[in-house]
């Protein structure tokens, strides 16, 4: 009986535990916290553990900042079309009588490592006025999982030369250089929309880094009418863009790639293509400075972020 009793004991401890591990955030004030941005800053700093956000549906007006402290935490939306985070600025906006600059935008900035985020939609809502980030991610071994990440140009800030980012069957859209960075970026079976005839990918990977931007069985499509995209572009001379076994509807240019003004970047930039197929895939036509074979065992998940 006292032995019985120990292990209740036990269990009802750990379940404790676990519970205050689990944060609820709801807007009719049913849960924990009303906002998501109060919720992550009430997570003890540096713990070890997971700490699960668990979001309810709502459209969540807030421009929110993961700091460096906040280490394993998860944002875990309850729908992802009706969990919905949204912000609206945009680079040419005025504080304090100057322009707030492409990378005050975010609508989520991420610091702290280890941060995941699941069932959610990510957007900032800025009119084409200017640049509009809704995802800047610093940290270490960032995961999205089946999220919408929605804005017009520089969408996702890929913004860490240090940085390990994993998109898993997420949906991308955006106009012009709308995944952009040095971080090296990982996405798995994601579907990538464009709004506009523009450039999807803008890299700016160091020379030191292998990998930049990998899509791996990816879906890219495109808005009616938007039919003259490229794959990328350069934004630093070393930039590195893959894609792996994906899908390409007809909107991508017959040349894949654009050198940025610059016949310098031909010599350094990193392009590839492995096994595309669809009406978009055009290896005869792509651009003479760019790859369009290899093995598409080089490109595994493993290999490009480690996890």
């Amino acid at each position: 009986m006292k032995r019985l009793l120990t292990c209740a004991i036990v269990a009802f401890t750990c379940l404790t535990a676990i519970a205050k591990n689990d944060i609820i955030v709801a807007q009719d004030g049913s849960g924990d916290f009303t906002s998501i941005q109060e919720a992550i800053l009430s997570v003890r700093a540096e713990m070890g553990h997971r700490t699960n956000i668990h979001v309810k549906k709502g459209v969540y007006k807030e421009k929110i900042v993961v700091p460096t402290w906040c280490i394993n935490v998860s944002l875990i939306g309850e729908d992802r079309d009706s969990t919905i985070i949204e912000w609206n600025d945009h680079a040419n906006m005025q504080i304090d009588g100057k322009k707030m600059g492409t990378f005050r935008t975010y609508t989520i900035k991420v610091h702290g490592h280890g941060f995941r985020a699941e069932n959610l939609t990510i957007a900032n809502n800025a009119p084409l006025l200017g640049q509009a980030v809704a995802l800047h991610v610093e940290g270490d071994q960032a995961v999205f999982v089946n999220c919408r990440i929605i804005g017009n140009q520089d969408t996702i800030y890929a913004g860490s030369a240090t940085s390990r980012q994993l998109y898993d069957k997420c949906e991308i859209e955006g106009t012009t250089d709308f995944i952009f960075g040095p971080a090296t970026c990982f996405f798995d079976k994601c579907v990538i929309r464009s709004k506009k005839n523009s450039y999807i990918t803008a890299p700016s990977t160091p020379e030191d880094k292998k990998y930049g931007f990998v899509f791996q069985e990816c879906k890219l499509i495109a808005a009616d009418g938007i039919h003259k995209v490229y794959l990328g572009r350069p934004w630093r001379p070393y930039g590195a863009s893959a894609f792996i076994n994906c899908e390409m509807d007809n909107h991508i240019r017959p040349e894949g790639w654009d050198n940025w003004r610059n016949a310098e970047n031909e010599k350094t930039a990193r392009f590839i293509e492995i096994g595309s197929k669809g009406s978009g895939a055009n290896n005869d036509a792509r651009v003479k400075w760019a790859k369009t074979s290899g093995n598409a065992k080089d490109y595994t998940r493993k290999k490009v972020i480690g996890f």
